[in-house]
């Protein structure tokens, strides 16, 4: 992907898992890396900016230490639930959501914006009027009366913040925001894989439901397995991809279907 050289790619949650596999990958493929995380890792490729996204104050502080000029940005950031639902929806939808809106006038014409979702939000059709509402409320709400007017029960926080940010990216891809500059928003929805957020997962879902989920495809994930694909989406081969949401989990979704739709 020769494609990524010499741009600047911003990607949040570079502390571990798929953003750390992202940040390292990007950096290799030759783009300027500028990582984000609440806490510094280890190692890092490029530059690294400490932030906390759960709160528009947060999201202002970020955007205010970052350059005026940005090629992509990839929204991996991401609470597992098991700290309930305010925090986890507050950072993995209205905060992701945020920076990105906050960051649109400094993304470069034809940018991108690549989301993170999951598996999990696969139920955003069946919860389609609940999530609409959710999205269609505007900047950083207050998210604890978001939830209790909404009805989310405090178990149900990662799969609904994976249907709304599904839903968003659908909806921001024909955005004037974004759509009057050329600005690609695509998502990409991993099944389950093999990191440290894994075990917190199997906390929350039950290690029948993600034991379940690996066995229809006969592995878990890696974070080799997705980051070549988000990086993609960022690059210029990806320039007629727009609104788009790719699974990839092995074809678990596309089993998934088979056994809802009968076929």
């Amino acid at each position: 992907m020769t494609m990524l050289f010499g741009k600047t790619i911003l990607i949040t949650g570079v502390a571990s898992g798929i953003g750390a596999r992202t940040a390292e990958l990007a950096g290799q493929l030759g783009a300027d890396v500028i990582g984000v995380d609440m806490r510094e890792p280890a190692e890092h490729q490029g530059s690294f900016v400490k932030a906390d996204i759960s709160s528009k104050a947060g999201v202002d502080d970020l955007v205010a230490r970052l350059p005026q000029r940005i090629d992509a940005l990839c929204n991996v950031a991401g609470l597992s639930g098991n700290t309930g639902a305010v925090p986890t929806i507050s950072v993995n939808f209205y905060g992701l959501r945020t920076l990105s809106e906050a960051l649109a006038p400094r993304l470069s014409e034809g940018g991108a914006i690549v989301n993170v979702a999951s598996i999990a939000g696969f139920g955003w059709r069946a919860n389609l009027n609940r999530a609409a509402s959710m999205v269609g409320i505007e900047g950083f709400p207050d998210v604890a009366r978001v939830l209790a007017d909404h009805d989310v029960k405090n178990e149900e926080g990662y799969p609904v913040s994976k249907e709304l940010l599904l839903l968003w990216t659908f909806r921001a891809a024909h955005q004037e925001l974004f759509k009057s500059r050329g600005i690609r928003v695509n998502a990409v929805s991993p099944g389950p894989v093999e990191t440290p957020i894994l075990k917190q997962f199997r906390t929350v879902l039950g290690d029948a439901r993600v034991d379940s989920d690996i066995s229809r495809v006969g592995r878990a994930g890696t974070s080799g397995d997705i980051a070549p694909v988000v990086l993609f989406l960022c690059s210029d081969g990806s320039r007629w991809i727009n609104g788009a949401n790719v699974p990839v989990d092995g074809g678990l979704e596309a089993s998934i279907n088979a056994e809802v739709l009968g076929f």
